[in-house]
């Protein structure tokens, strides 16, 4: 199929790789051109327009809800060429955005799904990620030859569950990987051997593998998910879980926490919430 890629960072860049490995027909563009032509892979373009021109299926891999806008709307945006088109938006963005946009394609001619993805830049690479889907049936039948290229599609219904459960997902990610670096620290003061001390934690909670470098060794690059990113993420959750009267003291502690380690760790790996911890806090680097 013919698919075009709207933001190439790690994510969008690890899912390039994946389609065109597949055998499809892979267009990217990013805000910044030689981010997209650093991967080697597919057809570079300059404008999201020109992008999607080209293609059947279209996905947006972004930062931010205000990135999806501006890459939609505007003079040389996406919704130009919307016509006929299924777009996929994969970007952790909030709850709101897809009821927001989906008129808006569908006025275009378009067709919306919402269907962001849970795992690592490894897992979409080695077709082993789970992919949330949320929309119209036969439009995530449309989508479904790309989707599962990525790994398990799961069908959550109406617009927004989709983005809902990501968010969830991430405030578990993000609340796990603060109380292991808790943990840690207060275990190896305590005169614990610090492998052992993560080899417990670790055994609890298995993903906390990938985190290791940070947790224990302090060091936060290569940056997977970035800590300013994972702020971010939390920011978008705490307002759906406020909206909806949950009460959360939880996540927004752990929030509170995130926001204080950006101060000097925004740039680095998530696991730089270890920070926070150190005897002399400072972000080192590999």
């Amino acid at each position: 199929m013919k698919v075009a890629i709207l933001g190439t960072g790690k994510m969008g860049g690890a899912m390039a790789r994946r389609l065109e490995a597949a055998g499809h027909d892979v267009t990217l563009w990013n805000r910044t051109r030689r981010r997209a032509e650093a991967l080697g892979v597919g057809r570079v373009v300059s404008t999201p327009a020109e992008a999607v021109a080209g293609a059947e299926i279209v996905i947006s891999m972004l930062t931010n809800a205000d990135a999806v806008r501006s890459t939609y709307f505007g003079e040389q945006g996406a919704l130009n060429a919307a016509r006929g088109r299924v777009f996929i938006e994969m970007s952790t963005a909030g709850a709101d955005l897809a009821n927001e946009l989906a008129p808006r394609f569908e006025a275009a001619g378009a067709r919306y799904v919402e269907a962001p993805v849970l795992g690592s830049i490894a897992a979409i690479e080695d077709g082993k990620a789970t992919v949330f889907a949320a929309g119209d049936d036969d439009a995530i039948d449309q989508a479904a030859p790309i989707l599962e290229a990525f790994g398990e599609v799961r069908r959550t219904g109406r617009l927004g569950s989709a983005a809902g459960l990501k968010l969830v997902a991430n405030t578990m990610l993000t609340g796990v990987t603060a109380l292991a670096a808790e943990l840690q620290a207060a275990g190896t003061a305590a005169g614990l051997p610090p492998e052992a001390v993560f080899a417990v934690i670790s055994r609890l909670a298995p993903f906390l593998a990938l985190r290791k470098a940070g947790i224990v060794d302090h060091v936060y690059e290569p940056v997977t998910f970035a800590l300013r990113d994972a702020v971010k993420d939390l920011e978008l959750a705490t307002d759906l879980y406020q909206h909806s009267g949950a009460d959360t003291p939880l996540t927004e502690e752990t929030k509170r926490l995130y926001e204080k380690a950006a101060k000097s760790a925004g740039e680095l790996d998530m696991g730089a919430i270890a920070t926070l911890y150190e005897k002399a806090p400072h972000a080192r680097r590999s």
